[in-house]
């Protein structure tokens, strides 16, 4: 399953809990994550502003850059559809570019686009209940 993945709950995956679950679902092959160019700088500059250099946050971003369970997006198309944070429309926009089941963030104002064009958007909590 294609999913993308919001900057708030790569971070919080490094502190454990559903976030962390998501990313042990990629590691292990059941789910592809879906990126685009916007994505991938917004996670990096994310990281360097919190200083989550870490081993980690390392072996994570290995993984990436081999392109293992990834699916990238090299052309989005430019959507305006979240008001409330124009910014977020880069989660809808790689989603749509790949054909993404669902979009899992813990931003409110994403979550009310539930479901957007036939793409669900959950928690990651919701996103784990619904996978079992």
């Amino acid at each position: 399953m294609k999913v993308v993945l919001d900057t708030n709950v790569f971070i919080s995956s490094f502190m454990g809990g559903p976030p962390r679950t998501v990313i042990d679902l990629w590691k292990e092959g059941r789910i592809t994550w879906c990126l685009s160019a916007a994505l991938l700088d917004e996670y990096v500059e994310v990281l360097q502003r919190l200083g989550f250099y870490r081993c980690e946050t390392r072996e994570i971003l290995q993984l990436l850059k081999r392109g293992e369970h990834i699916a990238f997006a090299k052309r989005t198309p430019s959507l305006k559809v979240i008001e409330e944070d124009p910014d977020d429309d880069k989660l809808l926009e790689c989603a749509r570019a790949l054909h993404a089941k669902a979009i899992i963030t813990g931003d409110k104002a994403v979550l009310r686009y539930h479901p957007w064009k036939g793409i669900s958007i959950q928690t990651p909590e919701q996103f784990i209940q619904n996978w079992k």
